[in-house]
């Protein structure tokens, strides 16, 4: 373990020293006595002698939202996210945004307060055993027991939480250790070791893609985590094979890219004979792995991340950039895959052109398609897009396409709602002068719009675009389609979502007629607070989902 300084003071100054090692400037929370040595520490924190920031704190009002900017920072950083929770509930709380960087493999640290331990089974304030709970859904779950322990177990849950496959962390500090004073050796982050992949298995994945007559690559979110987009790139224009992507690997190349596709991803699996998946899991989304005839690629991170359920042709685990990049440099045979690039290409374009007529639909009410059309024409390319829905954010995925990667943000395979408004909170302060725009259902404004009370106190300007079509989109029209009717899939229509955010100190506005919907989306970006664009949209579109690969 490298060592640097000593460091004195009680819990909490050790904990935000050790913290600011590794580069974490931020600490998402909603307050608790618990933890309040912690904010003591952070507030008196000033630049110091490495030239780091203070630690800023920014505080919520469900702990959810604390957790989910954390990951937000966690994923566009690449770096870790911090959130502070307060004991007993604070940590339940937490434990949605927890499990969701568990699947999503985001590096957050959790830090919880704790009952005393010397009171521990007497009935303290909010005394529970948060390790049991929190334990499957972290990489490391400790409990501290001395205050000089702190930055150690601080350095041992965020290696942690770094090494492939990357994920969570949580520690807890007991009230009498996060109270008392103590001394300590400040950690260095030391930084983690790339992992070495086997040669011969990258060998073997090149040459399935060289060598088939019709392959194609899917780039998932680890491809960004891994800050191995430039390697994807490399790989796939040296190989000359089409790319599809998901999650926060949108983006790796761009649009216009000549092996960059969207729009042609089902004809694309269907007739593909080598499908290479790149960091990102083989589940519902991808089909659970069965591309009929296919031979399956699958390149992952960490031996942790190989599949159970399929056996891929080949399968290289290691460092993404070393990996992607050996592909690039194979030196085998190859077919010429020029014509199955222009099949898909014409694909592609057809369906660029009927999504460009979807987009500029006049319809009364809106279609959610409209509103993406509006939005590809304010949105710049650096914004933050993040998508917190059902239905409503599935249009997001077919109609908005990032031009740079790191840009997208969406609650990954785990599909927890809630996360809008923390994602807001973290993708804000990563990026004070970028636009960022929450994509929201109706249905989701439900769980954290409450948080725009939080930004708007703290000033952090977003805009949140929500789809308001009064109903649960991914329930009412399955159920009816089963059963002929539906129950509990229905919300109040035309609610006025927009007066909830001017009510928790934001703005906004309604809007019911497709004309309407740039000025309105205009003077949000310009408005420079929390502002909400609540669009009624039709209730009886429904997005298609005939498959797993839609």
């Amino acid at each position: 373990m490298a060592m640097t300084e000593r460091i004195e003071g009680h819990g909490g100054d050790l904990a935000v020293a050790a913290l600011r090692a590794y580069g974490i400037t931020e600490m998402f929370t909603l307050s608790g006595g618990h933890v309040f040595p912690l904010y003591d520490a952070a507030h008196r924190s000033e630049v110091d002698s490495a030239g780091r920031p203070p630690m800023r704190i920014v505080d919520v009002r469900h702990e959810q939202s604390a957790v989910f900017a954390a990951e937000a920072v966690a994923k566009l950083r690449r770096r870790p996210g911090l959130a502070v929770l307060t004991a007993g509930p604070g940590v339940t709380n937490g434990i949605s945004g927890l499990t969701s960087a568990h699947f999503n493999g985001s590096p957050v640290l959790v830090i919880g307060g704790r009952a005393p331990a010397f009171r521990w089974g007497s009935g303290s304030l909010q005394e529970i055993d948060h390790l049991p709970l929190v334990a499957p859904v972290t990489k490391y779950a400790a409990t501290v027991t001395s205050t000089d322990e702190i930055p150690s177990a601080i350095e041992t849950a965020l290696t942690a939480a770094l090494s492939p496959h990357r994920g969570p962390a949580f520690l807890d500090l007991p009230l009498e250790v996060v109270f008392s004073s103590g001394e300590a050796t400040a950690p260095s982050a030391a930084p983690i070791a790339p992992l070495e992949p086997d040669p011969d298995e990258v060998t073997r994945a090149a040459r399935l893609l060289a060598g088939a007559q019709r392959p194609v690559i899917i780039a998932g979110s680890d491809v960004y985590a891994g800050d191995a987009t430039a390697a994807l790139r490399e790989a796939a224009e040296a190989l000359q094979v089409p790319v599809f992507t998901n999650g926060m690997g949108r983006g790796s190349l761009p649009p216009e890219h000549p092996l960059a596709f969207a729009k042609a991803r089902r004809t694309a699996l269907n007739s593909a004979d080598v499908v290479a998946v790149v960091g990102t899991p083989l589940d519902f989304r991808l089909g659970f792995g069965d591309f009929g005839d296919a031979q399956v690629v699958h390149i992952v991170d960490a031996p942790t991340q190989r599949p159970t359920h399929v056996q891929p042709a080949a399968n290289p685990v290691g460092d993404l950039r070393l990996i992607l990049s050996q592909l690039a440099d194979h030196q085998g045979d190859r077919e010429d895959h020029a014509g199955w690039i222009a099949d898909l290409r014409s694909v592609e374009s057809a369906s660029r052109k009927r999504d460009a007529d979807e987009m500029a639909a006049e319809s009364d009410p809106i279609r959610p398609a409209r509103v993406y059309g509006e939005l590809r024409r304010v949105l710049d390319p650096d914004a933050v897009t993040i998508g917190d829905g059902g239905d409503f954010v599935s249009y997001a995925g077919r109609y908005l396409e990032p031009s740079i990667p790191g840009t997208w943000l969406d609650p990954g395979p785990y599909g927890c709602l809630g996360t809008g408004m923390g994602y807001a909170m973290g993708a804000r302060v990563t990026y004070p002068d970028r636009q960022v725009c929450v994509l929201m259902g109706d249905g989701a404004a439900g769980f954290s719009l409450m948080d725009v009370e939080s930004l708007a106190r703290q000033k952090l300007p977003v805009v949140i675009v929500v789809g308001n079509n009064g109903i649960w989109g991914l329930e009412k029209h399955p159920m009816n389609a089963m059963y002929g009717y539906d129950v509990a899939a229905d919300l109040q229509p035309e609610l006025r979502y927009d007066d909830v955010a001017t009510a928790l100190g934001g703005a906004g506005e309604t809007v019911a007629k497709a004309g309407d919907l740039r000025p309105a989306l205009k003077r949000a970006f310009d408005s420079g607070v929390p502002y909400l664009v609540n669009v009624l949209t039709d209730p009886t579109d429904a997005y298609p989902r005939s498959s797993n690969l839609a």
